[in-house]
């Protein structure tokens, strides 16, 4: 099966995996792939080395593991938990992604075929929260939890069937919901009915830093065109204004976005409408792999002028706009979608 992000032809393979109802599917699913045996899904040997090969790795590998640390993370900014990932990875390549940062900058996706067991483990968990006593910003009455930290759903529902899993496992739960970001449209989640619990938070820049930064995505136009149809489809809709990128112009880029997006939403989009506001953070390591294969990107992520350097818990250097600025900026933005957007509210920002 070939799409336009995935021309699967080397399948890494952990053999405890295979033999799983939801691995057999994978796998039927390209049948004349390669199959690489490996102990675990996280002995796969991607390395920044080859970055040259890097969006040819993202279309033409994929890995089969099975996820062995179920735990939900609290989390409180755009979700109250975090929930054990049922994939990894991208077929993207949005220059400014942490998540290559932890798998050596290959980054295919890695899709776990124990998904019963993961649904099974979340199931219970919603279980022991009880009913959501008190509104947070997260959502008024349920338990929001992201399950796609790591990776973005609607390309992951491309690979397997995890993603529909989880959609209608929590169109079952009253007390909870799913969440997940994405800068794919896949309309084949038009047809899952999930009945208001899980939000899309559809993730929007200004089209000039899109086409720069925003590689092997959708384009604005249509992950725009796509909201509404998404709010008639049952999900609830968000906006995930992120990264935030400052270069020159950068207020007037987000102003003209914002004004159309007011423009072309329809009644029952804005009445429901949120949005989150996350400006850029970078990384030392994933610059030095960006000017390998992407050295434009650079130009305006990397800018040691308007940022400041912060040790991450890895050792590398992560920075972000610096102290003071950063702060005028948020307002500045946040002011801007009040003008432009005024049906949107700001769940968070920073």
């Amino acid at each position: 099966m070939t799409t336009a992000l995935l021309d699967v032809r080397r399948i890494f393979v952990e053999p405890a995996a295979a033999v799983l109802p939801r691995g057999k599917d994978v796998l039927a699913r390209w049948p004349e792939a390669e199959l690489v045996e490996v102990a675990s899904h996280l002995q796969v040997p991607y390395g920044a080395a080859d970055v040259q090969r890097w969006v040819r790795t993202k279309s033409e590998d994929l890995v089969l593991g099975v996820k062995k640390s179920l735990t939900a993370r609290p989390n409180g900014r755009s979700s109250d938990w975090i929930a054990p990932s049922t994939a990894n990875g991208c077929a993207m390549a949005c220059a400014y992604c942490y998540v290559p940062r932890r798998k050596g900058y290959g980054n295919p996706i890695t899709v776990f075929a124990n998904i019963e067991q993961i649904t099974g483990y979340l199931s219970r968990h919603v279980g022991r929260q009880g009913v959501k006593s008190e509104p947070n910003q997260c959502d008024p009455s349920a338990w929001v939890y992201d399950i796609g930290e790591n990776s973005d759903c609607s390309v992951d529902a491309r690979v397997s069937d995890n993603v529909q899993d989880l959609v209608e496992m929590f169109r079952g739960l009253p007390t909870a919901k799913a969440s997940f970001a994405t800068k794919h449209v896949n309309r084949d989640l038009l047809s899952w009915d999930p009945q208001g619990r899980t939000r899309i938070r559809f993730s929007l820049m200004p089209r000039e830093d899109a086409r720069l930064l925003d590689l092997r995505t959708s384009s604005i136009d249509e992950r725009i065109s796509a909201i509404d149809a998404f709010v008639e489809a049952g999900y609830e809709v968000h906006l995930n204004f992120s990264p935030v990128v400052v270069s020159e112009g950068w207020q007037d880029r987000w102003s003209a976005l914002l004004t159309e997006l007011d423009d072309r939403l329809g009644p029952a989009t804005k009445s429901q409408l949120a949005c989150e506001v996350i400006f850029l953070t970078h990384n030392d390591r994933l610059h030095e792999v960006n000017l390998g294969w992407h050295p434009k990107a650079e130009d305006v992520l990397w800018r040691p002028d308007l940022q400041q350097p912060k040790r991450s818990q890895t050792g590398g250097v992560n920075v972000r706009y610096r102290t003071g600025w950063k702060g005028t900026w948020v307002r500045q933005l946040e002011g801007l979608i009040g003008q432009r957007l005024p049906s949107c509210r700001v769940r968070y920002a920073f």
